[in-house]
């Protein structure tokens, strides 16, 4: 076999390779391309307890519950028709509140409640830190504070 024949016969093994790498990862990414599960996607089609996935929607009202512990947090996940009670132990971050948007990581447990092992605090385009907030002479914007 000549040398121009070896090198074309490589480059289409290599085409090929790659071709297929590319198709194996996209199948494997398929049932989690999507950033999260909203609580509406989650009632549709469930997903069983003990697998990690993104939840994602809006704290709803009033639901935030601090237990005694001081690191556990109940509150529940909505985006309107449906809803998820979700259990996260450990400090959330700053902009974690009532009716603010949040992604929550983790698995369903046996009793169907969420544990979050992260929570990602989302905040509208609106945002402005409390320092600017200041100097533009803003007070509509608060900050939480953590009492533990």
């Amino acid at each position: 076999m000549k040398a121009k024949h070896q090198r074309l016969t490589l480059a289409l093994l290599a085409l090929a390779a790659l071709i297929g790498a590319g198709l194996l990862a996209a199948s494997a990414l398929r049932s989690q391309a999507a950033y999260f599960y909203s609580p509406a996607d989650l009632q549709r089609t469930p997903v069983e307890p003990g697998k990690h996935i993104r939840l994602g929607g809006m704290v709803a009202d009033r639901s935030i519950v601090r237990a005694p512990d001081g690191v556990t947090i109940d509150f529940v996940v909505t985006d309107g028709p449906a809803s998820n009670k979700v259990r996260f132990r450990g400090i959330p971050p700053d902009l974690f509140k009532e009716n603010s948007g949040v992604v929550a990581e983790g698995a369903f447990g046996p009793d169907g409640v969420f544990v979050a092992d992260t929570i990602l605090a989302k905040h509208d385009e609106r945002y402005m830190p409390p320092e600017l907030a200041k100097k533009d002479g803003r007070t509509e914007h608060k900050t939480e504070t953590l009492q533990q």
